[in-house]
């Protein structure tokens, strides 16, 4: 799935050549919302909020989540789209652009007063203009909120904080040196978990390579995420991996240095 530096680029490209323009078509192919045309409206701005996107567009959003294969793309008119057209969810033309949304795991049209109905449960924004002193101590509270949940689950939890994914909190327990299966009572300095999680999501939302690492160079990008039985590029154990989540259906893989995490 998609992590926050991932949905706040897309938000950001579709913001880019939507934003301040009329649409001259609008094809939502949902059945329940087949019947919605904002042709002759303006779009105001897109935005993103943790892993959703929200396109204002007059008294409406457009509220989207990638979920698993979801993309968006943006055409000139007249391009030839990458992906077939019976996998398009949503097509929003301009004099300009094209933007089709794919194979998005949920994708609605609401009111705009009516947006925290569906996002307004979200933790503080890591990548939200927001952001800032109270934002991160409201996240440090809600982590704190149940000591005996496992910091990995914890941190997954778009209720505490919105943006992370599982390749951030794998990397992020790394580099904070603690088991992802460790209590968050057990944990300790939440505020510093939070700010380098801040940190590592900022530094990756403007680059498509992601890196936790500094090192762009494919393989070398991860701490742990992915790489059970290799050696920890820190102290050479071998990586180790499990499986963690809230519930049967939430189960995430985890990956952790059995010598630089405890």
């Amino acid at each position: 799935m998609p992590e926050g530096d991932t949905v706040y680029r897309a938000a950001e490209h579709l913001n880019a050549v939507l934003a301040g323009r009329e649409l001259t078509g609008c094809d939502i192919r949902v059945p329940k919302f087949a019947t919605v045309n904002l042709s002759g409206e303006t779009v105001d701005d897109v935005v993103s909020r943790g892993k959703h996107i929200l396109m204002r567009i007059g008294e409406f959003s457009i509220h989207s989540h990638l979920k698993m294969e979801g993309t968006w793309h943006i055409y000139k008119p007249g391009t030839r789209w990458r992906k077939p057209a019976w996998q398009a969810r949503a097509v929003l033309k301009t004099q300009e652009h094209t933007a089709v949304g794919f194979e998005l795991g949920l994708l609605e049209v609401l009111r705009r007063d009516d947006e925290d109905d569906v996002v307004g449960y979200l933790g503080p924004d890591l990548l939200g203009a927001g952001w800032g002193p109270e934002a991160a101590a409201e996240a440090e509270r809600r982590l704190a909120v149940d000591p005996a949940r496992e910091i990995d689950v914890a941190l997954l939890d778009q209720r505490n904080l919105a943006g992370l994914g599982n390749v951030f909190v794998n990397e992020l327990c790394f580099l904070r040196g603690v088991r992802p299966d460790r209590p968050v009572g057990d944990v300790g300095q939440l505020d510093k978990v939070v700010a380098l999680a801040h940190r590592l999501i900022t530094a990756n939302r403007d680059r498509v390579e992601r890196t936790t690492t500094g090192d762009t160079r494919p393989g070398k990008q991860v701490w742990v995420y992915n790489r059970a039985g290799q050696p920890c590029r820190r102290c050479g154990s071998r990586i180790e991996s499990g499986k963690l989540g809230a519930n049967e259906l939430s189960l995430r893989d985890t990956y952790w240095c059995p010598h630089c995490q405890s």
